[in-house]
């Protein structure tokens, strides 16, 4: 399919699946002239010739970055980082600031390209005052506006999310338009793309050597039982603990200096707020004290919270209601209403 341009070029990253495909046609139709980008991150690789295929059908160039080396330095390297600091990292969040909106978007431009859409979904409107505003995705159940909160805002009135206004089940039937004839859908992408087989820690065993055994303790120090290395446990983990105990033990924080885990009751786990760092802002950056709704990860439903400045580089956080598993090395979105206002990595708790 070819479609003679009337907005100019933009890029269009294709993982080859169903929705960065469908993203791409519905800029073809619009007048885009489509250019598709692969990025090649080290996970496993589409199904041979699906990404030519899908530059025939939709009439477009597709090109592949080797992003392979950077994907390494910037998001495994920090994965492992973050286990031996005793946080919790997310990759995704990581993944999309310095690789998907950072070594891609400049790949795009040394292409002479001024434009980037991708198949997420996320909304990108412009307000009447002409400044671009970034909205959770219409459909709530594949929304990704959490794992795109530390997007630069000078970035956005380069970008497009075709994908914002449509669900999930659109998407599909979109994809089985005649233009895409004898493409099957890939599997849905799943968190963590560079651990194919086994847990966590055997990647990590890949990059570094692991913790040893150490203790776990309450509160008070008191010595419960022993651990398998701090890099097992996260924030909150009540499975797979080992401790004898009338109510379940959750996992409260991670001491890697002590080489101890330190565990208590669902109550203990409960945090009136949270410390920030190195917030990134899609609005005008917030002076003074301020409120918005607060998500501590993906899935979180939010809670009202006060965000007060507390530094060049810091945040305090407190929240309307004590919440649970404040994870450090997890990221915090900032939301009014549907609005992304930005993001910051959670240090720790209050």
């Amino acid at each position: 399919m070819k479609i003679k341009s009337g907005k100019g070029r933009i890029a269009v990253a294709l993982s080859g699946g169903v929705d960065s495909a469908v993203a791409a046609l519905l800029l073809s139709r619009q007048g885009w002239e489509v250019v598709g980008v692969h990025l090649r991150l080290g996970e496993a690789a589409p199904p041979c010739g699906r990404l030519e295929a899908l530059g025939r059908a939709l009439g477009i160039p597709v090109l592949t970055l080797e992003a392979r080396e950077a994907f390494a330095r910037l998001v495994l390297d920090y994965f492992a980082a973050a286990y031996a600091r005793g946080e919790t990292p997310n990759p995704c969040v990581r993944c999309n600031e310095a690789v998907k909106f950072g070594v891609l978007w400049d790949f795009v431009r040394s292409q002479g390209l001024e434009f980037l859409a991708t198949g997420h979904y996320l909304r990108r409107e412009r307000l009447p005052d002409g400044e671009i505003a970034v909205y959770r995705g219409r459909d709530r159940g594949k929304d990704q506006a959490y794992f795109l909160q530390r997007l630069p805002r000078s970035l956005l009135p380069h970008l497009r999310f075709p994908l914002g206004n449509l669900t999930k089940a659109e998407v599909r039937r979109s994809f089985a338009d005649p233009t895409l004839p004898s493409l099957s859908p890939c599997p849905e992408s799943q968190d963590l793309c560079f651990v194919r087989e086994g847990r966590y820690t055997d990647f990590l065993r890949t990059r570094r050597r692991l913790g040893v055994p150490g203790d776990f303790v309450d509160r008070r120090g008191r010595v419960l039982g022993r651990h398998r290395g701090v890099d097992c446990y996260t924030v909150g983990q009540r499975r797979g603990l080992g401790l004898p105990a009338r109510e379940p033990y959750y996992v409260l924080e991670i001491l890697p200096a002590a080489n101890q885990v330190v565990v208590g009751s669902r109550e203990e786990l409960l945090a009136p707020g949270l410390w920030a760092r190195q917030a990134v802002w899609l609005a005008a950056p917030p002076t003074g004290e301020w409120t918005a709704t607060a998500v501590i990860r993906y899935r979180h439903p939010g809670v009202a919270a006060t965000v007060i400045p507390a530094g060049a580089d810091r945040l305090l956080v407190r929240f309307a209601i004590p919440q649970g598993a404040v994870t450090p090395g997890q990221a915090v979105a900032f939301f009014d209403g549907d609005r992304l206002l930005g993001g910051a990595w959670i240090e720790g708790r209050l």
